[in-house]
């Protein structure tokens, strides 16, 4: 492929705000066009999420762009973020640039300097990606229209103008007011900007069609923009990009279920990687539910405790709150607890940041559930891990020997009391480790994505009917690769049927007989 950024038909989604569901559209045209035979790849210059990913080289990256990818039918590459921001307080966060961590940075700080040194890493890895790809599908992030951080942009036009893309402008109707943002957008971008404007999509609409046509009409007469897309409101299982869609569900109180196991995961202030519980949540003998308040833990079959961003300030709300009280309360019932990351770190006996990696405080005591303690170095350790399956206790005793893989993104380094057994054995990078520890009914384990492991999931729900006196009410486990397959061709057969896909082709300069 020629190194002439013409050479890449482009294709770039903007919002006219956050969670107008850009990444799922833009996953959804990534694989259209991989369905159609071309060699796509996403990308999008600067993320901010709680939720990441470890590549096969070892680079973290932005959950959203590896779900792109999926759909797109290549592997992750950290070039499809190059800048992720994970949020560590309420004005600063780590930045990860190109899949390494440069530490902690304020908010103010990184949105002059920072943000200003960050660009020649984007339009670097912009331009590698379109040398390599036929087909690039970019994303931005929120609005283009936000004045106040416009001029140190490195995500929205910015990015359309280096590329030389056309953008389509996502508007989330089902919120109401999606025509005055479409029209205030546009007039609040350069006109240079709004040049590259090609068309305008509503996403997320419920009703008549047909009663929406005035709508569509005006806009198209106001703005002189085509509306090239009307995408229904859908529920098509898609990992979230971030904790929005946490924020918008609902707080559940303990449930009992007859057809449903009920697993209360802890909703951390920082939590982290809250996909790890994406393959629970398929399954439909489980009922997941996130849980702030202590009144509304209950006794669930199954408690876990999820990965976090800011291990000892989360680990000092458990305490604070009384949910750490609750949780050992739980533990003395033997209800069993899962701790991944992060929340295996807090079920040790004391966790050290004596470095101040993660936060101000220098250490906080840890549940002590299990015989550990963990202390923070600066080296964050970002592997993908596969290995074996030790144990022979609890849940594990249906899958002990088995293959056991995920990734692994932490900074702290637990140390087991002596004679103690780990769970896995683990290969990283050509090295063996052991991880995990178990003690009584709790497990905890550095591995995200081990949900994601259908062999293991599926000891694990027989394992929690079996403790309820029952055999499972469906057969078997679904395999989460078919699931995500299902999905993404489910997605791409919605979206191509409720948006001009030829007008789309025209506006990208993709020649009718490609």
């Amino acid at each position: 492929m020629s190194s002439d950024t013409q050479a890449t038909a482009k294709l770039m989604i903007q919002g006219t705000s956050s969670s107008v569901g850009k990444s799922v559209l833009a996953a959804a045209f990534c694989r259209i066009f991989y369905q159609e035979g071309y060699k796509v790849a996403p990308f999008k210059a600067q993320n901010m999420a709680l939720n990441s990913f470890v590549t096969i080289a070892g680079g973290e990256m932005g959950r959203a762009q590896v779900v792109q990818a999926q759909a797109a039918g290549v592997d992750p590459d950290v070039r499809m973020n190059p800048i992720l921001l994970k949020p560590s307080g309420p004005a600063g966060s780590q930045v990860i640039i190109m899949g390494k961590s440069q530490g902690n940075v304020t908010a103010l700080r990184y949105h002059g300097e920072y943000q200003r040194m960050t660009w020649p890493y984007v339009t670097e890895a912009l331009h590698s990606l379109l040398d390599e790809y036929e087909i690039l599908v970019i994303e931005g992030a929120g609005s283009p229209a936000e004045v106040n951080l416009k001029s140190n942009d490195i995500v929205n036009m910015r990015v359309a103008m280096e590329a030389k893309s056309p953008v389509l402008l996502v508007a989330d109707i089902d919120r109401g007011g999606a025509l005055a943002s479409v029209v205030g957008t546009l007039e609040l971008v350069e006109p240079e900007e709004r040049a590259m404007i090609k068309g305008i999509i509503f996403n997320k609409f419920r009703g008549e069609i047909k009663l929406l046509q005035p709508a569509l009409d005006f806009i198209e007469e106001k703005t002189g923009i085509p509306v090239v897309g009307v995408v229904p409101y859908f529920k098509i299982r898609i990992p979230d990009e971030d904790s929005v869609a946490l924020s918008e569900a609902v707080e559940k109180p303990s449930v009992s279920l007859e057809q449903q196991l009920d697993v209360a995961v802890i909703r951390l202030p920082y939590i982290s990687n809250f996909t790890d519980f994406d393959a629970l949540q398929d399954e439909p003998d489980v009922s997941v539910r996130y849980v702030t308040e202590r009144s509304n833990l209950g006794k669930p079959d199954l408690l876990i405790i999820p990965g976090s961003k800011n291990t000892l300030v989360d680990l000092r709300f458990l305490h604070d709150s009384g949910i750490g009280e609750q949780i050992l309360a739980l533990c003395g019932e033997e209800v069993p607890v899962i701790g991944i990351c992060g929340g295996y770190q807090m079920m040790g006996r004391l966790v050290k940041d004596p470095l101040h990696t993660e936060s101000e405080l220098e250490e906080v005591a840890g549940l002590g559930i299990l015989p550990m303690v963990t202390e923070f170095y600066p080296q964050k350790h970002t592997v993908q891990s596969k290995g074996t399956i030790l144990t022979d206790q609890g849940f594990f005793k249906a899958c002990t020997g088995e293959t056991v893989e995920g990734y692994e993104i932490h900074m702290g380094r637990s140390m087991l009391d002596e004679g103690h057994l780990p769970l896995f054995n683990l290969t990283s990078n050509g090295e063996s480790n052991l991880d995990g520890l178990q003690s009584g009914n709790s497990y905890g384990t550095y591995l995200h994505g081990i949900f994601d492991n259908d062999s293991l999931r599926a000891s694990l729900l027989n394992w929690l009917w079996e403790r309820r006196g029952t055999r499972r009410p469906v057969e078997a486990s679904l395999s989460q690769a078919a699931l995500r397959e299902s999905a993404f061709n489910e997605l791409a057969d919605l979206v191509r049927q409720n948006v001009d896909l030829e007008r789309i082709r025209d506006i990208m300069g993709l020649k009718a007989d490609s």
